[in-house]
């Protein structure tokens, strides 16, 4: 057990603490799962995954066959439901880390990792239960490479092709789930490649069969894009090269992004375990293969910023994922020691995740900081964006207008996402924007020519919308604006109109 004083762990005792971390950890994201509203990425793939497609604009399949799945056995949309899959999916990468760690180290940096994994924002969040590709991504991966690491580095050797086969199987599920799952792959064979120990295994068909059994997994994908002018592999590859030249303070913010939703009092151990990896080289062989998995993504993702576009701080998380058994191990050394520092600091860390997440949670359900520190919310609340459009259909419905429109016209992939959830999966959403994102490829908006539409728009300064959408309808009017409340604070307000007659299409930039 981990106490102010001592640290020893039995087998049991080690494997126990991880069920008991994933019981508590499930019990907690289920509530907030049921307390909190879907976010914008969450509202648009529960929207978009209604009808399940061999693969999706924005990502591979797995995470919108998921949440479709299981609205569809539920009978409901709700967040609890949607969620749950993904709060497991959690609980599997918990347990994985745990084995991971314990197999290349001892059962203390399995657990001490697994803690961390925990108590880690970006992970426990958002991967540990939103409706997120990295949910099943990160289950996926550690899978594979518990697979991976128990082949090269366990004792069990028996029938390594099969093994190979596995891990080639569950890389290509996570590849399914989202395109970071290739870094296992590539981390593997560079771990092969620079280990002159285990070079012998690139002179045998496992590895190259498992490749190609990941490979095969991905199909679908391949396929959804040779139909759909490779819209989606177009759409991230344009995302990984935003510009020309170097661009330092993008690359800092994209640091600091990363250090913010790692939690920076976990991010500069992880970093600093990488620098000491990465120092020693292939002769720590376990440490050294950890480091090979995990170096795509957070190589590849933070050097995009040199180039002039921040990116988003979590597309490094699932490499940062793999260092976490590396300062487990770390950490059970200082504690084996006796170091009273590494203690505070587990101990820290721990309760300071658990402030964090009781006040950030609570605002994201309330609201209350606004009312407490009004200024500090004065350029919005990022947290707004968690609050449903509840009121949305019965506003429209004691106006009249539903069930007797054709359709809900939005103006950005964002908002048709909240605007069809909250009007359930019997009204047909048309994105009417630029960049409709797969909701493009939902309904044929040439389907919906001649019928009316209500237009649904979050109110924004010099946004002009009889202006804008006048060439596309006979006639556009004002009907209402309301307010979107969390409790007694308005977060937001929608404007909505009536459209008669949808009478040509509107432009996007996506290839029809």
């Amino acid at each position: 057990m981990i106490n102010g004083t001592s640290f020893s762990i039995r087998r049991t005792d080690a494997a126990g603490s991880v069920l008991a971390i994933i019981a508590i950890g499930a019990v907690v994201r289920f509530l907030l799962a049921a307390t909190v509203g879907l976010g914008v990425d969450e509202s648009y793939a529960v929207a978009v995954a209604r009808q399940l497609s061999l693969s999706y604009f924005d990502h591979p399949p797995l995470h919108f066959w998921i949440a479709g799945i299981f609205a569809k056995l539920a009978h409901s949309e709700s967040s609890a439901v949607v969620r749950l899959p993904f709060v497991l999916c959690f609980a599997g990468t918990t347990w994985f880390t745990f084995t991971i760690g314990r197999r290349l180290f001892n059962e203390q940096a399995g657990l001490i990792g697994a803690l961390l994994l925990n108590v880690s924002a970006v992970f426990s969040l958002s991967t540990g239960g939103w409706v997120l590709p990295d949910g099943p991504l990160m289950l996926l991966t550690t899978a594979a490479v518990d697979q991976i690491s128990a082949l090269l580095f366990g004792d069990d050797a028996r029938n390594p092709f099969a093994t190979w086969l596995v891990a080639g199987l569950l890389t290509g599920l996570a590849m399914l789930s989202k395109y970071h799952g290739v870094f296992v792959l590539a981390g593997t064979f560079g771990f092969l490649v620079t280990t002159p120990r285990y070079r012998k295994w690139l002179a045998t068909p496992g590895p190259y069969v498992g490749a190609l059994v990941a490979l095969a997994c991905f199909t679908p994908v391949v396929v959804w894009n040779a139909q759909h002018h490779w819209a989606s592999f177009a759409f991230q590859s344009t995302r990984a090269t935003p510009g020309t030249g170097i661009h330092l303070e993008t690359l800092l913010a994209n640091i600091g992004g990363q250090m913010a939703w790692v939690l920076p009092w976990i991010f500069i151990p992880l970093a600093a375990s990488v620098w000491r990896t990465f120092r020693a080289g292939p002769s720590d062989e376990r440490r050294w293969f950890l480091l090979s998995i995990a170096a795509g993504p957070i190589v590849v993702f933070t050097l995009i910023a040199l180039r002039g576009d921040v990116g988003l701080p979590h597309w490094q998380a699932p490499g940062w994922l793999f260092v976490f058994p590396v300062l487990g191990a770390g950490v059970a050394e200082r504690l084996a020691r006796a170091d009273a520092g590494a203690r505070r600091w587990l101990r820290w860390s721990v309760s300071g995740y658990g402030v964090l997440i009781l006040v950030l949670t609570t605002h994201a359900a309330t609201g209350w900081m606004a009312r407490v520190a009004p200024k500090a919310f004065e350029r919005g609340d990022p947290t707004g964006d968690l609050v449903t459009w509840r009121m949305l259909r019965p506003t429209l419905e004691s106006l009249g207008y539903v069930p007797n429109v054709g359709f809900i016209a939005a103006t950005s992939w964002i908002q048709a996402g909240k605007a069809s959830v909250a009007m359930g999966p019997e009204m047909p959403v048309l994105c009417l924007c630029a960049d409709p994102h797969h909701f493009f490829y939902t309904h044929s908006d040439s389907a919906f020519l001649g019928q009316d539409a209500i237009i649904v728009k979050k109110v924004r300064e010099n946004d002009d919308v009889l202006e804008r959408f006048a060439p596309y309808f006979e006639r556009i009017d004002p009907i209402t604006r309301f307010g979107v409340y969390r409790g007694r604070q308005m977060v937001m307000m929608l404007d909505v109109y009536r459209a008669k007659n949808f009478k040509a299409l509107y432009p996007t930039d996506q290839p029809r």
